[in-house]
């Protein structure tokens, strides 16, 4: 009769290879083409001109001088553009609807939701520490889109390292005029602030979320869809 340490010795071991097998390589990623990662390798995050150089910035001119806002609303839901998140709904709509919504105050507001709390997803990190600035170019233009002045990057404190890459690309994007007033001298205005999250798993809902920004308690409130 064979010990259990006499059937853990006879099994095969895994094979053994120097090289990293690259992406495409796998089943899984060969029907796929990157989007919001495409940069993701690539750059040196830190570096805005490393952005810029693979093509970074150049939808920005286009969208506050060739196109009004509404076009690019009407861009974006050609394109078929849908949030990440289970509901999946249509970026181009919710862009439409904040454009068209009143606001009591006459100011509208962009804010990026980079919080999650399930366990080991970490793709709004992924995406801060790897393309930071591919994030504030999207939040540029879909102020410019919905008539907003100002946004906020809304993150957990447990990633500091994505902390530190966006609040770098902010003020890197400040320097070149890309961010603040009169961005590329058209009469625009954007700035972006960060806000570093407590971790708690339900400031992920927008309300929330919106709520723990403002400094108030970051619980859900029932609202019409």
């Amino acid at each position: 009769m064979k010990s259990p340490s006499d059937k853990t010795s006879s099994r095969k071991s895994p094979p053994q290879t120097d090289v990293c097998p690259e992406l495409a390589s796998l089943n899984f990623f060969k029907s796929q083409r990157l989007l919001a990662l495409r940069h993701r390798g690539l750059l040196n995050p830190e570096e805005i001109d490393e952005y810029i150089a693979l093509g970074g910035y150049a939808a920005l001119p286009k969208a506050l001088f060739d196109m009004t806002p509404e076009r690019i609303v009407e861009e974006v839901k050609t394109s078929g553009l849908r949030g990440r998140g289970g509901a999946g709904f249509p970026t181009g709509i919710k862009w439409e609807l904040a454009r068209n919504a009143e606001s009591e105050s006459g100011k509208k507001y962009v804010v990026c939701n980079a919080d999650e709390g399930d366990p080991g997803a970490f793709m709004d990190r992924s995406l801060l520490e790897a393309d930071p600035h591919g994030v504030l170019e999207g939040m540029v233009i879909g102020a410019r889109a919905m008539g907003a002045s100002e946004g906020f990057v809304y993150v957990r404190d447990e990633y500091p390292h994505a902390v530190r890459m966006v609040t770098r690309a902010i003020e890197q994007a400040e320097d070149y005029g890309l961010l603040g007033s009169d961005i590329l001298g058209s009469d625009f205005d954007f700035r972006v602030s960060v806000v570093r999250g407590g971790g708690a798993f339900v400031c992920g809902a927008e309300t929330a979320l919106m709520a723990a920004i403002e400094g108030r308690e970051g619980r859900p409130r029932p609202r019409p869809p």
